[in-house]
């Protein structure tokens, strides 16, 4: 119900009541008998952050009326709730607004709702409603000043109209206040007394394992806006929380400062279809700008990570992940506990790809693989790479691509490929042009998109040799060096690569040596810490044991596998084990030098049939394996 106010402007009476009900809510709300979002406040004052995070399962339990009315006009509520947060923080710590500030604002962050949607499922029955929505984000923009509310000058008069709404473009004053004055179109916008905000988008794609059968993916623009801008990478699967909106599809909206126009039609067309506006189906075909799309306004995003209670309030920027994440109490207790386990680290390596029987050296590679070396940095600032990189090649039906698929499940940051069907610029980057803008922009490719994580690429031998040497620097320097369109940038590709091949031929010659049995040059292959070879030989005890167990998995499932951890355990372990630094004592320095010599000695060796030759490179890779091992004892010590 609506009425109007003492000022002649309309009240939104039920909104009134939602906001006061709302700052009922926070004032009282209470987890373990302490005032919960009190204590959200000195969290917001201790990161300087002016965004009031509330989990949307404590409004559920506080009242049911409450969070229906949220969750189905949240748009027209937002600016009544984001009021609410502010005069809950004026009354709680009336020095967070500062009196240099009076104007300053509370933005409100919703998450932890009880169903996140898919991508497909935002219809436009979803406009205006609260909902989460799951997906990888695969591009964003760079962040750039947003108006939110405009204050325009007359030209003809001198009246000054504040807080005029902009609706996803640059909207001015339809006529000016001053009864007098007749102007519509002469104005000026004051800049320091307008409202800008940072604003932010980013293309969002459903992931594919929602893709349906015979389906392309999805994408969907979603706006990011204040403190939540640059929270989403390429590459992150990430739930946001907020709102579908309906813009017109035109291309002016990210120019503020222009204005629309309809697109140029035939003079035949035109005289057709004089004095006549709106869309007139497939005759017209788009002449009218009468033309939508969905958009997806965010007040929150939180990143997938396979974690438990996952903290969305701060993200650090271009710092080691790993060394900041944080564990609660519980979670330790359960690493402590899988460490006591009798044969642990045989354990873990069992818990690897349960489904497939055997190859306990590739499940170990995987194993370090996933736990990492240590990253360095030298006093000249060079990167020394940390990541282990895996190469399995073998004869076909050796579960290669299912030690791929798993492992590409297993970590959070992950793309799977295959190297048949990718090309250069599909692996590192590629510039493209921004439709809005017509500005060239860097796209992800599979490496970018894996940075942080592992990159799983099949069918590595098939890939073209121009498309090898496009991953040389990535493989070793861990970084994307791009010169295209005017645009020069080096860019991160901090991934560990899983890939298998096939032999040449079909099957593994096991008379000759790795380098006539596979077609990868001697660059690429020196770059892998670990090559592995895969042969399938008759053995009828082998043979009986594989069949057992693949019949048994197919007869029962789950019940047929019984791994010591389970696969949220060992996520857990490794999120904790690549959080430690090992270093190397003077022990392990020595035994590391010595077995280098040794192996360039028997490279030399007169007679020696060695597949490629030992280079520093294999040196460094011992580094990491050892490092990667010492993470898999859990506990801070130096190697040896």
């Amino acid at each position: 119900m609506e009425a109007f106010g003492s000022g002649g402007y309309v009240v939104d009476e039920k909104a009134v009541r939602v906001e006061n009900t709302f700052l009922d809510f926070l004032k009282r709300f209470r987890v373990s008998g302490e005032l919960f979002y009190d204590a959200e406040i000195e969290a917001m004052r201790q990161i300087e952050s002016n965004t009031m995070f509330v989990d949307f399962s404590h409004v559920m339990s506080h009242s049911n009326i409450l969070q229906k009315a949220i969750s189905d006009e949240f748009l027209r509520f937002e600016p009544y709730l984001k009021n609410a947060c502010k005069r809950f923080v004026m009354d709680q710590k009336p020095t967070f607004i500062s009196d240099d500030n009076p104007n300053k604002d509370i933005n409100l962050a919703f998450f932890n709702l009880p169903v996140c949607k898919r991508l497909r499922e935002l219809t436009t029955a979803e406009i205006g409603k609260l909902v989460s929505v799951s997906g990888v984000v695969t591009r964003t923009s760079e962040v750039r000043p947003e108006l939110l509310q405009g204050t325009f000058k007359c030209l003809d008069c001198g009246g000054v109209i504040k807080n005029v709404e902009q609706q996803f473009k640059y909207t001015q004053p339809t006529i000016c206040v001053n009864a007098t004055c007749a102007n519509r179109a002469k104005w000026v916008l004051l800049r320091q007394e307008s409202k800008f905000a940072d604003w932010q988008r980013v293309r969002m794609q459903e992931t594919s394992n929602e893709i349906p059968a015979g389906s392309l993916p999805r994408s969907l623009d979603v706006i990011l806006r204040h403190e939540i801008v640059e929270k989403a990478r390429a590459g992150d699967t990430v739930i946001f929380t907020g709102t579908v909106v309906v813009i017109p599809d035109i291309m002016a909206l990210a120019s503020p400062g222009e204005r629309a126009e309809c697109r140029h039609e035939g003079s035949q067309q035109k005289n057709s279809m004089a004095g006549q506006d709106g869309v007139r189906g497939l005759r017209a075909l788009g002449v009218r700008d009468l033309s939508y799309r969905l958009a997806f306004i965010a007040n929150s995003v939180q990143i997938c990570d396979g974690r438990r209670d996952t903290d969305i309030r701060n993200r650090k920027k271009d710092a080691d992940e790993d060394e900041n994440q944080q564990f609660a109490a519980e979670e330790l207790d359960e690493v402590q506990r899988m460490r006591n386990t009798p044969d642990f680290f045989n354990k873990l390596v069992d818990s690897v790809a349960p489904t497939i029987f055997g190859h306990q050296d590739i499940k170990r590679a995987i194993l370090l693989m996933l736990m990492g070396g240590v990253h360095k940095f030298t006093h000249e600032g060079i990167n020394l790479r940390g990541d282990i990189n895996v190469c399995v090649v073998g004869d076909p039906s050796c579960a290669k691509s299912q030690f791929l698929k798993y492992t590409s499940g297993i970590v959070p940051r992950s793309v799977y490929t295959s190297g048949k069907s990718s090309s250069a610029a599909g692996l590192t980057a590629t510039v493209a042009k921004e439709p809005e803008t017509g500005e060239f922009c860097i796209e992800a490719g599979a490496l970018m998109l894996a940075d942080n994580g592992i990159c799983c690429i099949d069918e590595f031998d098939k890939m073209d040799v121009r498309d090898q040497v496009a991953i040389h620097e990535a493989m070793e320097q861990q970084t994307i060096s791009i010169t295209k369109a005017g645009i020069q940038a080096t860019l991160n590709a901090r991934t560990s690569i899983l890939a298998a091949a096939n032999p040449t031929g079909g099957r593994y010659d096991k008379t000759k040596p790795l380098k006539y049995n596979v077609a990868l040059p001697p660059a690429i292959l020196s770059r892998f810490d670990l090559v592995y070879v895969m042969i399938d030989d008759p053995d009828d005890q082998t043979d009986y044991h594989i069949a057992h167990h693949i019949v048994t998995v197919h007869q029962k499932r789950e019940e047929a596998l019984t791994p010591a951890f389970t696969t949220a355990q060992l996520k857990r372990y490794i999120a904790y084990a690549k959080t430690l630094k090992p270093k190397l004592n003077a022990e392990a320095r020595e035994l590391l030098v010595d077995s280098y010599v040794a192996l360039r000695r028997g490279d030399t060796a007169p007679g020696s049939r060695v597949a490629y030759r030992m280079t520093v490179r294999q040196l460094e890779a011992l580094i990491r394996l050892s490092e990667a091992i010492a993470r898999s004892s859990s506990t801070p010590c130096p190697l040896g």
